[in-house]
Parts: C-alpha cells; sequence; structure tokens
C-alpha cells in the first residue's frame, strides 16, 4: 500500500495535469516567461566550458555540438518570447508542456553525456569546470523550471544521478564530496520547489475561487431572484453593448417595454404569493423566445425584451401581439386560476432612437401610450408619437415654469338631483391657460404632470383654490373635488391635504374627494389608509369612472364610499346601445344595493336624460344642465340664472 501510495506521488509530479485549466494556463504563462531566461544561460554556461577546452578536446565536441546546441536552444528562446503573454486553449498548453518535458529530458541526457566527454582533455581545473558547469546548470534549470515540476525534477534526475555517479566514481575526495554536495543542494531545492509549487497551486485556485465567487455575485446582481431572468441592472448594462452590436452590424434592434395589465388586482385579492407565482408563470411563458431576443425582468409586473436584427415594423408588431397573446390563456395556480393580459411598447434602433436613452424612453412612452389608449396592445413609437412626446416635453417645461397663480383657474360642474332640480354641489375642474402654449386640457396636461411627479404640487394649489371659492357658498352645496393616486400613495402627501382642508375654513363634512377606480391598483393598503384618514376629517368619497377599473368588489366594499360615479363611456348614447343600458342598469342596482349615491356624469342629451330616469337615475352631472362654469357665475347659476350653452 505504501508502495504504490508513493508511486501515485511520484506518477503525479511527473505528470502534466490538464485537470484544471485555469491551472494549466496559468502554468504554462509564469513558465513561459522564464524559458528564454534558462536557454540564454546554458548557451553562456555551454561556450564558457567549450571555450576552455578548445586547445585540447576535438573541434566537434568544442564547436559544433555547442553551435548545434545554441541553434536549439535559439529556436525555443524564439518560440518562448513570441507566446510569454498569449493565453493559450487548454489543449495548446498541455501539448506544449508535455513537449517541454520530452525536450528536457533530450536535452539533459544529451548535455549531461557532452559535459562528460570533455572530462579526459582537461587539466584539474577544466575538469572541475567540468564540475561547476553540470552543477550551477542543474541548479538554473531547477529555478526556470519551477512552474513545470515534471520538467524540474526530469532534468534534476538526469543530470544530478549522472553527475553523482560520475564523480563519485573517480575516485577523487574532492569530487565525491563535490557531488554529495550538489546532491544534496538539488534535493533541498526540489523540496522548496515542490513547496513553491504548492502555494502557486494555492494562489491559481484561490484566483478560480475568488473569480468564480465574484462571477457568482455578478450573476446573482444581474438576475432577478424570483423569475431567474436577467433582472434591470443587467438590462440596462446590456441595452448599450446590444446598440453598439446593431450598429456594426448595420441591421436594427428593437426595444419592447412590456406591463402586465390586471396583474394588481391579483395581488390584492389572492396575495402576494400567488402574485410570485403568477410572475414565474409569465416568465416562463415569454422565455421561449427566438434566438436573437432576450427577456429582462424590469421589477414589479414589467418586462422588456431586445430584439436583434428585428424585422419590418409590420411583421414586428405582428410577432409582438403574438407574444402577448400567451398571456392571454388562462394561469392555472395552485390556488387559483387567474387571467390576466399584457400591453407593450416598441421602440427600434436606429429608425425612431440614436440612443440608449432615447430608444428605452421611446419604448417607454409607446408603452405609457397603450395602457392609456390601446390597453392589451402592442405600440410601435411612431413619427405621431415622437410629436406628441415632444408637445408633452414643452407642456413639462411649461408646467415646472408656470405662475400658478396667474395660470391656473378652477371651474364648477353642477352636480344636479334631477326628480328635486335641486343643485346638490359642484365638482371642481382645473383650467390652466399658458401665456405661450395657450389654453391646454386636464385630460393632457394632468398626465404629463403626474408621469413629471408634479402632480401633487398642482393638487395642493387647485385644492387651495376650490376650497377658498366653496367657502362662501351656501351651507347646503358640496364641493367635489378630484385626487389621483400620487395625492394619496403616502402618508406625508395625505397628512398635507389635511392641513389644506383643515386649515381652509370650509365644513369638510361637505366636500367629496373623488377617487379613480384604477388608484386602487397601486397599493390598495395604502390609498385605504389615506381614505380612511380622509374620512375621519368627515370627507365623503367618492369613487369615480366606475367600472373602467379592475378593482375587486369585495375590496371596495370594505371602503368607507360615499358614492360612485358611473363613467360617461357608459353613458354616451345609452338609448341606442342595449349593453350600454344594461350596464348602467346593473351599476345602479349595485349602487343601491351597497347603499351608495351613484353620481352619472357625461350626460349630454336630453334623449341619454330621459333613459337614465327611465333607469332611476336621480343624480346627473354632464352638459346637459350645464358646461363648468366659473367661479363667478355659480352664484347666478344657483339663483336660476345658469349661464347659456353655446356648446
Amino acid at each position: 500500500m505504501t508502495i504504490k501510495k508513493y508511486w501515485d506521488m511520484a506518477s503525479q509530479i511527473m505528470t502534466v495535469r490538464s485537470d484544471n485549466p485555469e491551472l494549466l494556463q496559468a502554468q504554462y504563462q509564469s513558465f513561459a516567461r522564464q524559458m528564454p531566461m534558462m536557454y540564454l544561460i546554458l548557451i553562456a554556461n555551454t561556450w564558457a566550458l567549450a571555450i576552455t577546452h578548445m586547445a585540447e578536446a576535438p573541434i566537434w565536441l568544442t564547436m559544433l555540438i555547442p553551435g548545434a546546441f545554441t541553434l536549439t536552444a535559439g529556436t525555443r528562446i524564439v518560440f518562448w518570447w513570441n507566446v510569454r503573454n498569449t493565453r493559450p486553449s487548454l489543449e495548446a498548453a498541455h501539448a506544449a508542456l508535455k513537449k517541454t518535458n520530452r525536450i528536457a529530458a533530450i536535452l539533459a541526457i544529451t548535455f549531461s553525456a557532452w559535459s562528460l566527454s570533455l572530462f579526459p582533455y582537461g587539466d584539474p581545473y577544466a575538469q572541475s569546470h567540468i564540475a561547476f558547469y553540470m552543477a550551477i546548470t542543474v541548479i538554473c534549470c531547477i529555478f526556470c523550471l519551477a512552474h513545470l515540476r515534471s520538467a524540474a525534477f526530469l532534468v534534476t534526475g538526469i543530470v544530478n544521478g549522472t553527475f553523482v555517479a560520475f564523480f563519485s566514481s573517480v575516485g577523487q575526495p574532492v569530487f565525491i564530496a563535490i557531488s554529495i554536495n550538489v546532491a544534496l543542494v538539488c534535493f533541498v531545492m526540489l523540496v522548496i520547489l515542490m513547496t513553491n509549487y504548492r502555494n502557486f497551486e494555492k494562489m491559481i485556485i484561490g484566483q478560480q475561487q475568488t473569480e468564480a465567487l465574484s462571477n457568482e455575485n455578478l450573476r446573482l446582481a444581474n438576475l432577478d431572484s424570483l423569475t431567474n431572468l436577467p433582472n434591470r441592472r443587467a438590462f440596462f448594462a446590456h441595452l448599450p453593448a446590444s446598440i453598439e452590436s446593431a450598429k456594426e452590424s448595420g441591421t436594427r434592434l428593437a426595444l419592447g417595454v412590456m406591463d402586465l395589465d390586471g396583474f394588481k388586482p391579483v395581488n390584492d385579492i389572492y396575495g402576494h404569493s400567488v402574485g410570485d407565482n403568477l410572475l414565474i408563470e409569465v416568465g416562463a411563458r415569454l422565455s421561449t423566445l427566438p434566438p436573437n431576443c432576450r427577456l429582462y425582468r424590469l421589477g414589479g409586473d414589467e418586462f422588456a425584451i431586445i430584439m436583434m436584427e428585428a424585422a419590418e415594423d409590420d411583421i414586428l408588431v405582428v410577432n409582438s401581439k403574438e407574444l402577448l397573446e400567451r398571456l392571454l390563456l388562462p394561469f392555472n395556480l395552485p390556488e387559483a386560476t387567474v387571467q390576466i393580459s399584457a400591453s407593450m411598447g416598441i421602440a427600434v434602433y436606429p429608425d425612431i432612437a440614436s440612443t440608449t436613452e432615447q430608444l428605452f424612453d421611446r419604448a417607454d412612452y409607446a408603452l405609457y401610450y397603450a395602457k392609456r389608449n390601446r390597453r392589451g396592445a402592442a405600440v410601435l413609437f411612431s413619427a405621431e408619437h415622437e410629436s406628441r412626446l415632444n408637445d408633452d416635453s414643452r407642456i413639462e417645461q411649461a408646467l415646472k415654469l408656470a405662475n400658478l397663480e396667474d395660470e391656473l383657474s378652477v371651474v364648477f360642474q353642477p352636480i344636479i338631483n334631477i326628480r328635486t332640480q335641486r343643485v346638490l354641489g359642484f365638482e371642481a375642474l382645473a383650467r390652466w391657460t399658458n401665456p405661450i402654449l395657450g389654453q391646454i386640457s386636464p385630460a393632457l396636461f394632468f398626465p404629463i404632470a403626474e408621469r413629471a411627479g408634479l402632480s401633487g404640487f398642482l393638487t395642493k394649489h387647485l385644492l387651495r383654490h376650490a376650497l377658498a371659492v366653496a367657502r362662501n357658498w351656501h351651507n347646503d352645496i358640496r364641493l367635489s373635488f378630484n385626487l389621483s393616486v400620487h395625492d394619496l400613495n403616502s402618508h406625508d402627501g395625505v397628512l398635507a391635504l389635511v392641513g389644506i382642508i383643515e386649515g381652509s375654513g370650509f365644513d369638510a363634512r361637505r366636500l367629496d374627494l373623488e377617487i379613480t377606480e384604477t388608484a386602487f391598483m397601486h397599493d390598495f393598503e395604502q390609498m385605504e389608509r389615506s381614505i380612511e384618514m380622509l374620512n375621519l376629517l368627515g370627507c365623503g368619497i367618492s369613487l369615480d369612472d366606475f367600472g373602467t377599473g379592475y378593482s375587486s368588489l369585495s375590496r371596495l366594499h370594505s371602503l368607507p364610499l360615499s358614492a360612485i360615479k358611473i363613467d360617461r363611456s357608459f353613458v354616451t348614447d345609452l338609448h341606442k346601445k342595449p349593453a350600454s343600458y344594461k350596464i348602467v342598469k346593473s351599476l345602479l342596482a349595485l349602487g343601491h344595493d351597497m347603499e351608495l349615491d351613484c353620481i352619472i356624469e357625461g350626460v349630454e342629451t336630453k334623449e341619454e336624460l330621459a333613459a337614465l330616469e327611465k333607469l332611476g337615475g336621480t343624480i346627473i352631472q354632464g352638459f346637459v344642465f350645464s358646461p363648468p362654469i366659473s367661479e363667478q357665475d355659480v352664484e347666478g347659476f344657483l339663483s336660476g340664472h345658469p349661464p347659456v350653452f353655446k356648446g
């Protein structure tokens, strides 16, 4: 067992290992830098020995053999010099080191024989030179071959074995002592070589482990832990490189940014664990993409796809639509079966964008457009969107520079009880007249303000103004005011609203705050806390645009609502559309069952009004009675002299 153990150890030492590619390549590179120096020393030592024997030894020993060695060594110097800074393949490095083993053995045998063949031709000084040559040469080889221990052991074994055997046999005590000393020195140096090699091996393995850990950390830093897709960080790292690749190849690159429709209600109804499982399944469905496409999860329910060598626009939209259709099939999760859809915005490089920032911004804008106007569709950013984006940018800049006191105003649209013909209150509506851009619709500037983070600032200004006007109304007239999700998504934001209401002098019990149904898709718990705080103040809470969102009725039923507002989209041509008629009838019945007032907005014609009266609708808002009126006209309207409608 002991013999086998030592035999295995010796075999391992004398073998060029290839089981660790990184170690082998590092071994090769370190070894390659030492070899030119070793061969130069050998050439110098050889010629020094040859010159001291030229007078006595034959020319073939003193000139031809050293010349042939110089030619061979010079060739190897050129080879190793040329490859000293290269990183070869595993196969090339392994082959080169094995070849070096063979060459080392051949050279060791050849030059041991050559050195000893000169021994008979010299005096004792020349013979001592031979001993010195062999001893110093083998020590030099041990140093230079330190990173290829098999070659170092071969050369040392051959040269030193020959040296000890020969000089011990000449019977000269000095040479015997020298051979013993050289043998001991070489043994110690080989032990040191083994230690240094193990340290070298440990260093390389340590570097491998550090690099592997670093690579794993980098992988994890660029990986979404839930879906195992590349994450937002990876996306913004890969996108510039992908654009550069498309630029070099002269091809188109398409970026698709995707957002799930109806994901928030799944979280609200079934909990976040079900939402997480849904995201995992969405990632799995979307992962089967063509080889030129790569999928990322940007965060939440937002994904992105980088499409190299993108097809023509029409085909690109069709392919994207087919991708979205994958998500329309029900997801059979362990907890429930759910169904969602998705919207996508697409931008193409270099057609519509020339930089990373432009490409992402345009894809994001196309997604924003799809979510607002074509939910569930794939929208390609176009020249029309470019124009709108430029307009939006001008509006955003104008908003940031606006003198709100002079430019923003509030108008009021009456809310009428058609049974009693009594005005119940007015809804405050924002108006903005910019000295450069002119009059801008709130339907245009408020979404821009929300995207730019300015909506909270506008809301506070408009609320102060509306409350100041309403403070002068009769005590039975109510004020309705619209809030957005951005006004309610933080505790500090709600406290600011409470401060404005309490400081206005207007009775909070006469204030109805309108919140859109889609606001609850963002953070239901925070919305619930915000509404409860405002309700404790005495404010009524109205659910605006009811029926157009995705909220769970069970969740809405838990909120302290006082009214629902039926959206105009269900009212338009109500008398001509049986489906709309049935929807409004159902919504009115639902409001009655929930003991909530139902305010029907957007009523513009007498025919619509008659159909609503037939359905039992009583609280109406719309142009059929009055357009929004200025604060100066409110008293006149209440006195029975509304402004003439010229619409």
